[in-house]
């Protein structure tokens, strides 16, 4: 491979790179104007993302109402959702 084809190759790759870098990284915060990421409201399997270690992200919290699992809800509405361990959060909960 000569010096000019080489160089557009390696352009060409990390302009992929970064694009899918960005494309993953919007993926993952996800979250929509007027939505908020709710944690430890999400039934086992219905999360919208970051349930741990291990873990695939979407639909894959193994327990309802995971503490590190959570859901996209409307703005404001968080902390006024109840479950049968208290409310949900706007940060990741501890729970057993």
């Amino acid at each position: 491979m000569n010096r000019r084809n080489f160089n557009a190759s390696l352009v060409l790759s990390l302009s992929a790179a970064m694009l899918i870098s960005h494309s993953v990284s919007a993926a993952e915060g996800g979250v929509n104007a007027g939505q908020e990421k709710c944690y430890g409201i999400a039934k086992a399997g219905q999360n919208d993302c970051a349930a741990g270690a291990g873990t695939s992200c979407a639909g894959s919290s193994k327990v309802d109402y995971q503490g590190n699992a959570w859901k996209l809800v409307p703005a404001g509405t968080c902390s006024h959702i109840e479950t049968p361990h208290g409310t949900g959060s706007l940060t990741p909960l501890v729970r057993p």
